[in-house]
């Protein structure tokens, strides 16, 4: 199955999926609004800004499972990151990443490897995967890995579409 056929639902429960981004590079990233990292939004919407005229865009994924740091409803978590960080990407619904609920979508994810050669569960919040336009995953970035991060930039700028 590829990513695009996975379904999904936004924040606002629209019913969705990756199609929509056919073309375009994401960075798709399991988000939290109580963490110590938290702060990488700002990177994040600065990514967005930065790249969305060149076929870029994050998506979020609020996920609660790591130290319960996502307890908020949808309302709260949108309120939160547009006033708190100017987040104008895609938010999805929160969503396990891991376990027996993991969402279908990050079943697949943590299928690739990061840079370590090491695949397998997500860490915790803020682990971020880079899709190319084609659809596949290219690269697996850990938590600690800052949005603006020159590994994560050259990664980024070396997949967006012509």
């Amino acid at each position: 199955m590829s990513l695009y056929d996975i379904p999904l639902t936004t924040l606002s429960d629209e019913p969705t999926s990756l199609a929509p981004f056919k073309g375009k590079a994401i960075l798709l990233v399991n988000t939290a609004s109580q963490c110590g990292l938290t702060p990488q939004y700002s990177g994040l919407a600065r990514l967005q800004f930065a790249y969305e005229a060149k076929g870029f865009t994050v998506i979020g994924v609020p996920c609660n499972q790591f130290g319960g740091q996502e307890p908020g409803t949808a309302e709260d978590i949108a309120t939160f990151c547009a006033a708190g960080f100017g987040v104008t990407f895609p938010m999805l619904e929160k969503s396990d990443v891991n376990g027996t609920d993991r969402h279908p979508l990050f079943a697949e994810l943590v299928k690739h490897p990061d840079a370590d050669g090491e695949a397998g569960d997500i860490q915790w919040n803020f682990e971020k995967f880079l899709i190319s336009p084609e659809g596949e995953v290219v690269g697996r970035f850990r938590p600690r890995t800052e949005p603006e991060s020159p590994e994560l930039v050259a990664a980024i700028e070396a997949v967006l579409p012509a």
